[in-house]
């Protein structure tokens, strides 16, 4: 165990991994499910940085934060641990904020979640993301808890909101600072004034014997006793009853698909990726009762043809990635929208305006939002490999109601790009 670099060793919690556990990775996100599959609180998991150069192992797989993240499922939440770009350097910052940020709205908008019952847990680098949080404290958030933070940005990188010059300006939000006996001399003098700072807005643990990641290099009953209370803490502070949920639209499909032949290629990929495809009837067995499109007999009346389910497409990630996007659409709740995107996003309207990274984004739907300006009819949906093909009905402007038809790319849990066609 000691040959192990300090971020490979054990948990100091043993956390045995029960049958009923689920772990499933969408994107850079690992979701720990507890046994219930009932709608619960989440906390999210969020590392530090910068990691060695000769870093082998990304911070999810670290056994800390797996055993964070189980520890807290067995107690019926669900645990988030989530890789982000500080592990690369402090020059990363801005885009591991973006980085959090887009993984709050992936969490937020998974099934099991209650959106608004979710806490955020800091650690050690990432003590520099939480200013933000601790300014904005949107609604949805329950609390924040800091582990052996790093509160003070290092010279010559752009710095963010202080933590210590925002704590307790929401005097509702709860805030917990784990803090150790043996820290660093350049993280020490921060957390002080941290603590100087916060007051009574403060609740806090001490490992007066613990050192810079106690929790997974001192295997002491002190060490224990503390992750033990951070845990207890976190949990009390979600509350047990779920205080709301963010709808999830079903997804269905008309049994006349869209024609492969009006799908126009991509941006970004070879024409014949999408204009080639086979429909939907050469590609799943649900599709059988949509192949006959010969030219029926005449001698009765085609019926109108009825919304069939396809659980082959309703259940794919890409599909369940955009259905979570029209739910935060259709609730004008842009934070969640944005997060399905990837930062990178590009977005193509009908008239071939392109739109490039969440900022564009928000500025171009922030004010369609606070206008109430979102509403989009599902007609009927097909998935061509990472993209996902939509027959829309929108009445979100002042024209009548327009048919559309949407192309959306995703990869690694989010929309990397849009492309709408009238």
């Amino acid at each position: 165990m000691k040959d192990l670099p300090g971020y490979l060793q054990p948990f100091v919690l043993t956390v045995e991994g029960a049958a009923d556990l689920r772990i499933e990775r969408v994107g850079d996100l690992d979701f720990y499910r507890p046994a219930s599959t009932a709608r619960t609180g989440a906390i999210l998991l969020v590392h530090g940085g910068p990691g060695p150069a000769d870093l082998e192992v990304q911070p999810r797989d670290w056994p800390v934060f797996q055993g964070y993240a189980t520890a807290i499922a067995q107690r019926g939440l669900v645990a988030v641990t989530v890789d982000h770009s500080l592990i690369r350097g402090y020059d990363q910052l801005t885009a591991a904020a973006d980085d959090v940020e887009a993984a709050v709205g992936i969490l937020r908008a998974d099934p099991q979640v209650d959106p608004g019952k979710v806490g955020l847990w800091f650690f050690s680098g990432s003590g520099l993301l939480a200013g933000e949080w601790l300014d904005s404290r949107p609604d949805w958030l329950r609390w924040i808890a800091l582990t052996y933070p790093c509160l003070a940005t290092p010279p010559g990188v752009d710095e963010l909101i202080s933590a210590a010059e925002v704590i307790g300006k929401h005097k509702d939000l709860p805030v917990l600072l784990t803090r150790v006996g043996r820290e660093r001399e350049a993280l020490a003098g921060p957390v002080a004034e941290f603590v100087s700072a916060g007051g009574a807005a403060l609740d806090i643990i001490d490992v007066p014997k613990g050192q810079h990641g106690f929790d997974m290099l001192d295997h002491t009953e002190e060490s224990r006793a503390a992750v033990t209370k951070a845990l207890d803490w976190a949990i009390a502070h979600l509350g047990e009853e779920p205080a709301g949920q963010l709808p999830i639209p079903a997804v269905t499909t008309t049994s006349d698909p869209i024609p492969a032949t009006t799908i126009p290629a991509p941006l970004r990929q070879p024409a014949t990726k999408v204009a080639a495809a086979p429909t939907p009837a050469a590609k799943t067995p649900a599709a059988k009762t949509t192949k006959p499109q010969a030219p029926a007999a005449p001698a009765e009346p085609a019926p109108t043809p009825a919304a069939i389910p396809v659980p082959q497409q309703a259940d794919s990630p890409a599909a369940r990635v955009v259905g979570r996007e029209h739910a935060a659409y259709e609730t004008h709740d842009l934070e969640a929208f944005l997060a399905m995107y990837s930062p990178t996003a590009q977005l193509q309207l009908e008239d071939g305006t392109v739109m490039r990274g969440r900022r564009s984004l928000r500025e171009y739907y922030g004010p369609r939002f606070d206008a109430g300006q979102c509403k989009t009819e599902l007609v009927q949906r097909m998935l061509v490999g990472d993209w996902v093909v939509e027959q829309s009905i929108v009445h979100d402007s002042d024209r009548s109601p327009t048919p559309t038809v949407g192309l959306y790319c995703v990869q690694d849990g989010l929309i990397v790009e849009v492309r709408f066609l009238a």
